[in-house]
């Protein structure tokens, strides 16, 4: 059983997702505006947020940056359209994946559970089990305690960033494609996914790299897709 929190305004798809979401088990607690579903993150402690954009009152895209300030829940985006720019928006601001309304339970039972999955053991690299702890310079990742550091301090990944990192770090110098990195980080693939992929790049880049804009870790092989330098 996992704990939902579903912020949602349109009644219909609120009743609808949150019998969806019972009926597999979940505990869930649903609620119609951004204010409720802040106030709900500190009462109900939600293993899991989804999140609509299109909110009375605070939008889904500030309810995302503030739950982002205070924690690293895993945040799901239910979007209408799946082109809107919102949704890269939403993803620069946090949010882990997204899922395009109307969805049915099995597919955002499906986006859940590869969300919740992403924090998890160790990944195994292309070339074999990677080391438990990877230095280089000053950046050093903790596969066994899920753990980044950055001159020695602690540095605060979201599931994404985090599941990204590990797998890029382990096989260091291989490049691999947006493609790849959706089935592997992800555990989905549809072509206009990829902005999730680049979208979890910038914000990972933010926080492990001296200067984002000429990074040394989450390299960019042109045309392709990335690598984790340096070589």
């Amino acid at each position: 059983m996992t704990r939902v929190l579903l912020i949602e305004d349109d009644p219909a798809v609120r009743r609808g997702v949150t019998l969806g979401l019972r009926r597999r088990g979940h505990e869930t607690d649903a609620v119609r505006t951004g204010e409720d579903g802040l106030a709900a993150l500190a009462s109900f402690a939600p293993e899991i947020v989804l999140l609509d954009l299109m909110l009375p009152g605070m939008s889904g895209l500030e309810v995302c940056r503030r739950v982002r300030e205070v924690s690293q829940v895993p945040i799901v985006i239910l979007s209408a359209r799946g082109d809107d720019i919102d949704v890269v928006v939403g993803l620069e601001a946090g949010a882990d994946d997204y899922v395009v309304k109307p969805a049915s339970d099995e597919l955002i039972e499906a986006r859940m559970r590869a969300v919740l999955r992403r924090v998890a053991p160790p990944l195994t690299s292309a070339a074999g089990s990677p080391e438990a702890s990877t230095t280089v310079g000053d950046l050093r990742i903790d596969r066994t305690g899920l753990q980044v550091f950055k001159h020695g301090e602690d540095v605060t990944l979201a599931p994404s960033e985090l599941k990204l990192l590990l797998f890029l770090s382990a096989s260091p110098g291989q490049t691999f494609s947006r493609q790849q990195l959706l089935e592997y980080v992800w555990e989905h693939s549809y072509y206009s996914d990829a902005r999730l992929v680049d979208a979890c790049v910038m914000r990972l880049r933010a926080k492990i790299e001296d200067d984002p804009r000429k990074p040394r870790y989450v390299q960019t092989v042109r045309g392709f897709g990335y690598r984790f330098g340096p070589l």
